[in-house]
């Protein structure tokens, strides 16, 4: 299932993010993030841990 949330939070290794409602995904399910640092492409994947409420899920 492909699905796109945004970013609203970063505490050291601790990532929220927030999807559409009724799109939120299960805990454990990875979230792969795909971004660029000095034109470089970098490619992070990270692991939900707790859903937040609101369709926000918490993830390191």
């Amino acid at each position: 299932m492909s699905n796109t949330g945004k970013i609203v939070q970063v505490i050291g290794a601790v990532v929220d993010v927030q999807f559409e409602p009724g799109k939120v995904p299960e805990i454990y399910q990875a979230l792969e993030v795909n971004y660029t640092v000095g034109g470089e492409a970098q490619h992070l994947v990270l692991e939900i841990q707790q859903h937040l409420g609101d369709a926000v899920v918490r993830a390191v």
